[in-house]
């Protein structure tokens, strides 16, 4: 093959880039943009061109931090969201349910409920071991034996509910419901009466549980909730194989890429060209957002800039890469979808602007 071939079969390569939490609600985005030097990302704000794309979105609801990843995901890999995103069977094939698609799946992970005024609050990064987790949903297990309910935890964060049938309720992600009021983000549906009894059930268990009463005494908050999502069935439909790679720092991109048989690259701080179509996926905005930690929003957006926008932005503009798609889940509960070609990233007469003038 000639040269002239080489260039021209690595001017197809594309690359599709989704951020989230780059628009910050607007509580939170007061003088937090200020300063930040984003010459890259600003050219490709500027100059993309916009479809206002808004993905599916299962039940429609969000717990006000942005647009849904999950369903987000869902789509990119051809995934058929119903009532919900269904991420329970896929994550559990992942973590080694072997027979995910024997019934039906609800991701039902160890939470903490924080009571602050007339609000509900739950918690992020709950951490407990492998030994915690194995040893209360065994208590769950004994508690609802015979009710067609079965729980499982193969990781110590990750826990499962199977069923036998598909209940009719649509949930909120976890990631959507972290350091939010639950009220208003339960199950909804024509079941979700029996669910939220399920829910009060499994608090009462816990609240009185030998390993809750360990951690408290040890000064760790305890789990004295679970909470459910991601509700679905039948892995055994095949996942869209768009991309020649995936390179995310949220391990659910990790499981949809293991479940389509594609490649998966460990996130650095570093962009890598790994040859073919790539996704990409960053969630480290929205992991500090998450936190309340400003400072480290603004730190990783600015490393973002010099890691990921500055060599994508060359790449498109020598020609390395020939169409660059950025999609953003910002705090308007929309999905943003920027289209860039070459000719784009050369259109210097599109002046640039902050980012918080895109609020």
């Amino acid at each position: 093959m000639t040269v002239q071939g080489n260039d021209k079969l690595a001017s197809m390569k594309s690359v599709h880039l989704v951020i989230t939490d780059l628009f910050l609600p607007k509580e939170f985005a007061s003088g937090v943009y200020a300063d930040l030097h984003l010459p890259a990302l600003e050219k490709m704000l500027a100059r993309g061109a916009s479809t206002g794309h808004v993905p599916s979105s299962g039940s429609g609801r969000t717990g006000g931090v942005g647009a849904s990843l999950e369903n987000h995901l869902c789509e990119l890999f051809g995934v058929a969201c119903k009532l919900d995103a269904p991420i329970a069977p896929i994550s559990a094939a992942f973590d080694g349910l072997i027979h995910a698609s024997d019934g039906c799946w609800l991701r039902a992970d160890p939470v903490h409920l924080s009571l602050q005024r007339d609000q509900m609050l739950l918690l992020p990064d709950m951490r407990i071991s492998a030994d915690e987790a194995a040893q209360m949903c065994a208590s769950l297990n004994r508690h609802f034996a015979g009710q067609g309910v079965e729980f499982y935890a193969p990781h110590p964060q990750r826990w499962y509910l199977r069923l036998d049938t598909l209940p009719d309720i649509a949930t909120v992600p976890l990631s959507q419901a972290v350091g939010h009021d639950v009220h208003g983000l339960l199950p909804t549906g024509s079941e979700a009466l029996r669910w939220h009894q399920l829910g009060n059930e499994i608090q009462m268990l816990l609240f009185a549980h030998p390993v809750n009463e360990a951690r408290e005494a040890r000064g760790e908050l305890p789990v004295n909730s679970v909470w459910l999502w991601g509700c679905g069935y039948d892995t055994d439909m095949p996942l869209q194989k768009n991309y020649q790679s995936v390179s995310s720092d949220e391990v659910l991109c990790k499981m949809f890429a293991a479940a389509a048989g594609i490649p998966f690259l460990k996130w650095s701080g570093q962009w890598c060209d790994n040859g073919g179509d790539q996704l990409l996926v960053w969630n480290g905005l929205r992991l500090a957002l998450q936190r309340g930690d400003l400072a480290a929003w603004r730190d990783a957006l600015q490393s973002f800039e010099t890691g990921y926008a500055q060599p994508l932005w060359q790449a498109l503009r020598s020609g390395s890469i020939s169409r660059l798609r950025v999609d953003i889940a910002g705090g308007d509960n929309a999905m943003r979808t920027l289209l860039l070609t070459r000719r784009d990233a050369w259109t210097f007469w599109r002046g640039t602007k902050p980012l918080d003038k895109y609020l």
